[in-house]
């Protein structure tokens, strides 16, 4: 597993970047092609203005609400898309194929990004030209928010190797799950469920952390572990009689 906290922290500042570069950009496109939007829209809606509720807005009337409405609309929902999928990347990071922070960040940022795209999101898009225009933007931008998810997600948490004297006598259990001779990733300075599992014929001796890992009880089968920094976590066994 990973941590969820953690995708959350980095996909805020990340999202805000990304879903805000293509809010801006497509403000800029829209001036751009003003006068093609207009046209757009006059076509479209000759008799009224749908995204002026109640009022027979012109077609300058529909542009500006679509500039002052609908885009921070679009913005909003897509970083709100980009941010429950980043929670997602932050809980499954460690069960991703892929090794390294960046490289399983951009494969999440292409799945967000085919998100937007696929339910709308992307961008206000009203011809082939604009919507070309988005395209290549998403192509080039959605990288750049993959690379910055995983080194924030990477900055934001810290990985620990579980490891038992015996594994065949001792098991260690993280929050309710076996993380014998496993890595996890948690969030910084995160607490967590310690908790030894011995068979019958052994007996739980101690903990044993490194540098970055702080126990309540390093001498009790069941305790709670603060997570500081990178390090490794040895579970000893004695004999039981």
């Amino acid at each position: 597993m990973g941590s969820f906290f953690a995708g959350i922290k980095a996909g805020t500042l990340s999202g805000i970047i990304y879903v805000g570069g293509i809010a801006v950009f497509n403000v800029v496109l829209l001036y751009a092609l003003q006068p093609h939007v207009l046209q757009a829209i006059s076509t479209a809606y000759p008799q009224s203005c749908p995204m002026v509720p109640n009022v027979n807005g012109s077609a300058a009337d529909c542009f500006q609400s679509v500039i002052a409405v609908d885009v921070p609309f679009i913005a909003f929902v897509g970083f709100f898309i980009a941010l429950i999928y980043s929670g997602i990347f932050g809980l499954y990071y460690d069960w991703l194929p892929n090794r390294g922070a960046t490289l399983k960040g951009l494969v999440f940022a292409a799945i967000i990004g085919f998100n937007l795209v696929f339910f709308g999101f992307s961008g206000y898009v009203f011809d082939s030209e604009s919507g070309t225009a988005t395209g290549v933007l998403m192509i080039l931008w959605t990288p750049v928010f993959g690379y910055l998810l995983g080194r924030l997600y990477k900055k934001y948490t810290r990985v620990v190797e579980f490891s038992s004297q015996d594994s065949s006598l001792l098991r260690i259990v993280v929050d309710g799950r076996d993380s014998t001779g496993r890595a996890k990733t948690f969030a910084t300075t995160s607490n967590h469920k310690l908790r030894a599992e011995v068979s019958e014929d052994a007996s739980f001796k101690e903990w044993e952390p490194t540098e970055g890992i702080a126990l309540e009880d390093a001498r009790s089968f069941e305790t709670s572990m603060e997570v500081n920094g990178n390090g490794k976590l040895v579970g000893k066994v004695g004999t039981k009689y």
